[in-house]
């Protein structure tokens, strides 16, 4: 072999972020501390516009190494650099390859010198410059008009959305309000937009929502809970009628169809918390004494010790997006993907001190349970469902096969003929005896987002989406769940709810705002396509149909029948998913990659007592696949 033999590779255009210069120059990923900068999500970023760096040519030479004690085996991370100039690219080395030669790198004479690869930031400033410049169609510009008029402001400041801007209907209800939830989709649309004042106020104003004083009928709930909405009112200053004030009148879940509490709010608000900062670069914000009080009330309430044996969150019924009866009280994939996420994020925004380590200790202790309950329970795929049909029932071990007892006639009949030879799905919700086999769209969409499946098994769920396309997708996507509750299933888990009747609303409706989360998700996964399909099946309609809520019948025809039109986040998750598209590189800004500390971590290891068996082991080949 020649000493200009690549290897294998043949000659490799240079990247502002190349493998083999970062492994040198960065051998730890600044903003990452514990993830290797070749793995840094940030950082792979097309940089085509920078024609520059595609006149450069490297070529690695290949060949035993003279001095036998030269020979050393390390990993793609390097030591610092000890000398300047292109001589500091000599000591590059190669895992596995043993005794080899430094890199020979070769530049063309008429090449000037390269100038530094722009950082991270620079490629998000450009990239936020290009979607301003953007020529937008119709129904974007139309979409963007709307947004704007949605806004709500407080003292003269904007402080949020409205969940629908509805100018034809009739009683408001409560849709005249800024839910936290609504509020994440315009969030983006602002954000990547560039404007950020509104954002910034939400989350401050929200904050401050958290604590005030929340009672039900002389029961108060536990401190750190957010609103599910809330309300800019008039009201009259010190009792006088000729002088007023604005106030926010927070809903905390006492005045919500059900007085449910919003268990998600606080989720999507530590999320929406690190995206501003993210897209911004304003993480003071994320330093202040009041937000971090905020970040660790919400994780108190959500870590705090309870009865339940499982890391997953035990909440109600219509504690998140779906806020009505629909049977998934226990452990629903909706509040466990956003669990872990805000997870995740809490655990980047934390100040590290004295004060945060046993939190931030009992984070990564949950985080690791949390990531492998899921992985190893939830996942159903053809092979985990015949499995299933052949387990044996009433173990009494610790090393049963079927831990929670789960009888196999409960595989409904139309999984059977519907699941895929290859795709699978994360189930609905699990249980002592009882699995829900349903597929929750947000569920399944947010575990890739935030790295909650694995590489595997996210592949997986866009497989199966994009092998039932019509049942999932059809004429507007996204089901909020598949199949729909019918007849006498319909009549008991919904209470015979009228809004919730099969196909409708939370019952198999089709969903509109859940665009921007599947985008994100295929953004993630490299495969951009299936989120340009669905987008422009939904553009076609979206506009003429007055940006509906939802869509009723099996394939998504109709509008729904009790729909609410102008609906904000239908218009936010559109233009925020175009704008994802148009600029992929942004997605990696709003998504977490595997954190493979997290599946060493365990705290069965930290117990000596002969009692404890880790079920870990039987099943790690799987979960890190």
């Amino acid at each position: 072999m020649s000493a200009t033999t690549t290897m294998g590779l043949g000659i490799a255009t240079v990247r502002p972020c190349c493998r083999l210069l970062a492994a040198q120059l960065f051998p730890k990923c600044p903003r990452h501390h514990r993830v290797p900068f070749l793995r840094c999500p940030h950082h792979r970023m097309p940089f085509q516009k920078y024609p520059h760096h595609r006149r450069i040519w490297i070529r690695a030479a290949v060949a035993p190494a003279t001095d036998p004690a030269s020979a050393r085996r390390l990993s793609t991370s390097a030591d610092p650099l000890s000398g300047a100039g292109d001589k500091a690219f000599e000591r590059i080395y190669v895992q596995g390859l043993g005794a080899v030669k430094p890199l020979v790198f070769e530049r063309p004479e008429v090449v000037p010198e390269v100038p530094a690869a722009p950082a991270p930031e620079e490629v998000k400033e450009v990239a936020m410059e290009e979607l301003k410049r953007r020529e937008e169609t119709e129904s974007e510009k139309e979409a963007w008009r709307l947004l704007k008029r949605s806004v709500v402001s407080y003292c003269g400041s904007p402080v949020g959305t409205v969940a629908a801007d509805d100018p034809a209907a009739g009683s408001q209800l409560n849709y005249d309000q800024v839910f936290i939830r609504d509020f994440v989709p315009s969030a983006l649309a602002f954000l990547l937009k560039g404007e950020t004042e509104i954002v910034r106020n939400f989350l401050l104003h929200t904050l401050q929502l958290q604590s005030w004083e929340k009672t039900v009928d002389c029961y108060s709930p536990g401190q750190g809970l957010m609103p599910a909405s809330f309300k800019v009112r008039t009201v009259p200053l010190d009792g006088n009628n000729e002088a007023f004030e604005e106030v926010l009148d927070p809903d905390f879940g006492e005045s919500a169809i059900g007085r449910v509490a919003p268990v998600d709010s606080g989720l999507w608000w530590i999320i929406l918390l690190r995206a501003y900062g993210k897209i911004t670069g304003d993480y003071a914000l994320q330093e202040r004494v009041d937000v971090q009080t905020g970040i660790k009330l919400i994780l108190n309430l959500c870590l705090s010790d309870g009865f339940d044996m499982f890391p997953t969150l035990l909440v109600t019924d219509g504690s998140c997006m779906i806020d009505r009866r629909m049977g998934i009280h226990g452990h629903p994939l909706e509040i466990q993907a956003l669990f872990y996420s805000a997870l995740r994020c809490s655990r980047e925004m934390i100040t590290a001190n004295d004060g945060s380590q046993n939190l931030i200790r009992a984070i990564n202790n949950r985080l690791s349970a949390l990531s492998f309950h899921i992985r190893e329970y939830y996942w159903v795929d053809m092979k985990k469902i015949n499995e299933i049909y052949r387990y044996k029932t009433e173990e009494y071990s610790q090393d049963a096969t079927n831990k929670f007892n789960i009888y196999p006639d409960q595989i409904p009949s139309w999984l059977v003929d519907w699941i895929p030879e290859k795709g699978g799905y994360l189930i609905g919700n699990l249980q002592p005896a009882h699995m829900d086999f349903r597929f929750f769209s947000l569920g399944n969409l947010w575990a890739i987002v935030s790295s909650l499946t694995t590489p595997r098994q996210a592949e997986e769920v866009l497989n199966l989406i994009e092998e039932k396309w019509d049942d999932l997708m059809g004429n507007m996507p996204l089901k909020i769940c598949y199949p729909a509750l019918e007849y006498d299933e319909w009549r008991i888990i919904t209470g015979s709810d009228p809004k919730n009747t099969p196909w409708s609303y939370h019952n198999g409706g089709s969903w509109p705002t859940l665009l921007w989360q599947f985008t994100l998700a295929c953004i993630k996964m490299g495969r951009p396509e299936l989120a340009r399909k669905a987008i422009a099946v939904a553009e076609k309609r979206l506009l003429n149909d007055k940006w509906p809520e939802y869509y009723d019948t099996r394939t998504g025809r109709f509008i729904g029948k009790q729909s609410r039109l102008y609906q904000t986040w239908t218009i936010a998750g559109f233009l925020t998913s175009k704008m994802l598209l148009e600029n992929p590189e942004l997605a990696s800004i709003l998504t977490c990659e595997e954190d493979l500390e997290l599946l060493e971590g365990c705290a069965c290891s930290l117990s000596k007592s002969g009692r404890t068996k880790c079920s870990r082991r039987a099943a790690k080949s799987q979960i890190l696949v």
